[in-house]
């Protein structure tokens, strides 16, 4: 009785074995399958190829900072559907009212130009332009530059010009103007792939708050 029982406890034995050798040769395979990216499925392979050629500054680079006549001016229109001249003229400038009363706006923020007649708005801005704020660490500098607007029936010419900077001021007073510190050629390196350290912050930062305020204006002429 006790050698028949021995018998079953080798035979399980050999065939517990077995199993697990036929999973151990298995193994490399799967791990083989999955390293082919041949083997994947299409659309895996593209995202994976979208993900390598993704440049994060792609938006920032050559062309980002249009200049006109040697000065750096952003400029777009905004259609306005249905809206006549005087309607998007009241709504830009209770919009641009809003702006200056917000908390990053400095002492010299004001209108230039509030036309109710020709429907155009100007208005200087002087702003804080936030880089990095923590409980340690605040890289901020003053913004300066114009924000106008020519409103018609149907929409809005807005421009951003005049653009400066005033950086570390309580340090080392550094004042820079668009022209020389964020266009291609100050700011953008020579394969077009990255922005340079120092004046890339201030380009990046200046486009970001440009399309903040045009889509900003956009949404509300919609």
């Amino acid at each position: 009785m006790q050698h028949h029982n021995n018998n079953e406890k080798t035979s399980i034995q050999i065939s517990m074995r077995k199993f697990i050798l036929s999973l151990l040769a298995l193994a490399p395979m799967v791990m083989y399958a999955q390293d082919n990216t041949w083997e994947r499925p299409e659309e895996e392979q593209q995202e994976e190829v979208v993900k390598q050629k993704e440049n994060p500054n792609a938006k920032y680079l050559r062309g980002a900072v249009p200049e006109v006549d040697g000065k750096v001016v952003f400029s777009t229109h905004i259609a306005a559907p249905g809206k006549t001249a005087a309607q998007v003229y009241d709504i830009l400038h209770t919009y641009m009212q809003k702006m200056m009363k917000e908390k990053n706006q400095l002492e010299n923020t004001r209108f230039i130009e509030e036309d109710a007649q020709k429907h155009v708005l100007t208005a200087s801005f002087e702003e804080w332009l936030v880089f990095k704020a923590s409980a340690i660490v605040l890289d901020r500098t003053r913004f300066y530059y114009a924000l106008k607007a020519e409103c018609k029936d149907g929409g809005a010419d807005v421009s951003i010009s005049h653009i400066r900077y005033l950086y570390e001021e309580e340090r080392n007073p550094e004042r820079y103007t668009a022209e020389d510190w964020i266009t291609d050629k100050e700011a953008v390196n020579k394969k077009n792939t990255k922005l340079y350290p120092g004046s890339g912050k201030f380009r990046r930062k200046t486009i970001d708050r440009k399309d903040f305020l045009f889509n900003k204006f956009e949404s509300l002429l919609k």
